[in-house]
């Protein structure tokens, strides 16, 4: 290899110097070109390519918002000298243009499906149709999850080809998937699933429900009408026990919010309530006859005041008649005599006159045609409430409780009277709307509530307290006779100490005295007596302190006083 390579420079030398100037400098030329277009193609390839979101430029105040709102979702956007859009490839700009279509960022200039449908001279009707099946998905998609209740959906759309016949064509399709919010309640309501399916099938021409799958992320089909009738039904059954429940709760917290406050928690700790309701809605049609009011009772006068008349006249006719004649008068042909029996021939020259007269009224009733539709109504109402009496401790003639052969207090239990529990079963009745006609039930009973738990809570806590209290006692007689003992031992013995310092005082005193007599007797006698300088010193202090008593004896015993209280 280096035999190769220095071969080639040789070669490369020999023919260097053989060309002329003009050739050395083609071929430098030709290595700057091609080094140079080299560093421009590298530095061009390196710029990223970028794709314009819309069509046709955004100025003004609309292109701030946009560059905002694409910033918040972390899109990296640019514009351009002409006033473009851009970011950095086709799936950016697709996902950008959804999110300003949604938002209805668009300006109102600016046409966002301008030039998809644009047809070229190599588009094909299978392009065309594969462009409008996205930009239909695309816009299904973005209403749905406009929806609160919907974090993301997929729909996937199978649009056939038009046939010639129609028993030919095949139908339109749809599958959605949809991924909901985690607070969303849609897979179990029925109706923001069909309000789903409707926004679908109007959105896609000639899809019908059966042809339409609507599915959660796990598969489950959210719009099957026969698999959710049984559990619509089950669900129907539970909102129905819910309502029960929650009327049950309401009665219930009312009630005993009331008798708490009077008889207290401890004496009706809960009341049992339950409630009978038909859930059925009917239609009821009924015809109300009822008087005229025409005159309405004053409320502030104490009796009824009030004119009420049943029927009101609406028409009247009055007809009399009036007739005057021979009464019966049989006659046969004219000439002869009448062949009358004798009874009718005393009547024969009889004149009478008959006068009727008849009255016909028609009345009006005032009625009134009721249509009305029966929402669901409480059929019974049962109310069971129990009273605990009354305990209270048993006191000694000193107001001390009474302790049993257990160590427990006694109590006495008082029931609680019958016209108590008349009121309060008044006050429940009163509260529920007491209704015989439909056997509504209310039952307070007086049953004694099991306090022992209590009860031995509260005598272990007044032993515990005697027995402290007690202990209390000794330990202050202890700490007492402690200081007695203590005051008796210091008083006897400063007792025994004064009595010993008076003791040496006096022992002190008398050898003093006898050495003084004993120099007296030595001066008396003439000897010389010769005194140390401890003795002469004492002998000062002594005389000193005798002077000072005579002359200032109140410091001196106050001085005195110090000493012993000292000691």
């Amino acid at each position: 290899m280096n035999e190769w390579f220095k071969k080639l420079v040789s070669t490369v030398k020999e023919k260097w110097a053989k060309w002329s100037i003009l050739q050395k400098g083609i071929l430098i030329g030709v290595i700057l070109a091609v080094i140079i277009a080299i560093v421009l193609g590298f530095k061009f390839s390196a710029q990223p390519t970028t794709v314009k979101v819309f069509s046709a430029p955004v100025t003004g105040d609309a292109q701030s918002q946009i560059l905002t709102r694409l910033d918040k979702e972390n899109i990296k956007a640019e514009v351009d000298s002409a006033g473009f859009i851009r970011v950095d490839d086709e799936q950016t700009a697709r996902r950008a243009k959804d999110i300003l279509i949604t938002e209805g960022l668009v300006p109102s200039n600016i046409d966002p499906f301008a030039g998809y449908f644009d047809r070229g001279w190599s588009t094909t009707d299978a392009d065309q149709n594969v462009k409008k099946q996205i930009a239909i998905k695309k816009t299904l998609e973005q209403h749905i999850e406009a929806l609160d209740d919907v974090a993301k959906a997929n729909v996937d759309l199978v649009l056939p080809e038009d046939k010639l016949f129609k028993s030919a064509q095949n139908p339109v399709s749809a599958s959605v998937i949809l991924t909901f919010t985690p607070t969303s309640d849609m897979a179990s309501n029925k109706k923001k699933i069909k309000a789903v399916e409707r926004l679908i099938m109007a959105a896609v021409e000639g899809l019908k429900k059966e042809n339409l799958v609507i599915s959660d992320v796990e598969g489950n089909q959210l719009n099957d009408d026969a698999g959710m009738a049984e559990y619509e039904r089950l669900s129907q059954i539970e909102r129905e026990q819910k309502i029960i429940q929650k009327l049950e709760v309401y009665y219930r917290a009312q009630i005993l919010k009331q008798l708490q406050s009077i008889k207290g928690m401890k004496r009706i700790p809960d009341i049992n309530i339950k409630i009978d309701m038909d859930m059925s809605e009917k239609k009821v049609e009924s015809k109300k006859y009822q008087p005229f009011v025409l005159k309405p009772d004053n409320p502030d006068t104490p009796y009824d005041d009030s004119v009420i008349k049943d029927s009101v006249v609406e028409s009247a006719q009055t007809v009399t008649r009036q007739w005057q004649g021979t009464g019966f008068n049989p006659e046969g042909p004219t000439g002869p005599e009448g062949n009358n029996p004798p009874v009718y021939a005393e009547d024969s020259n009889v004149i009478g006159k008959l006068t009727e007269t008849s009255s016909v009224q028609n009345f009006l009733v005032n009625s009134d045609n009721i249509s009305e539709v029966v929402h669901p109504t409480i059929d019974r109402v049962t109310v069971s409430v129990n009273v605990d009496g009354t305990w209270t401790k048993d006191y000694d003639k000193d107001h001390n409780p009474i302790f049993d052969e257990h160590g427990s207090i006694k109590r006495i239990y008082t029931p609680v009277p019958k016209e108590e529990l008349e009121d309060i079963a008044d006050l429940v009745e009163a509260a529920i709307g007491y209704d015989k006609a439909k056997n509504y039930l209310v039952v307070v009973k007086n049953v004694a509530i099991n306090h022992q738990d209590e009860f031995d809570a509260e005598d272990e806590a007044i032993r515990k307290a005697r027995q402290t209290r007690i202990t209390i006692i000794l330990v202050l007689i202890g700490i007492a006779a402690v200081l007695i003992v203590f005051i008796l031992y210091r008083f006897i013995s400063r007792e025994i100490e004064r009595r010993r310092r008076i003791k040496a005082e006096e022992e002190r005193r008398r050898q003093e005295m006898a050495r003084i007599m004993a120099l007296q007797d030595a001066q008396n006698e003439g000897m010389e007596v010769t005194m140390s300088v401890e003795e002469r010193r004492r002998a000062e202090l002594q005389e000193n302190a005798i002077a000072m008593a005579k002359e200032h004896p109140e410091d001196v015993a106050m001085l005195i006083r110090t000493w012993l209280m000292e000691e």
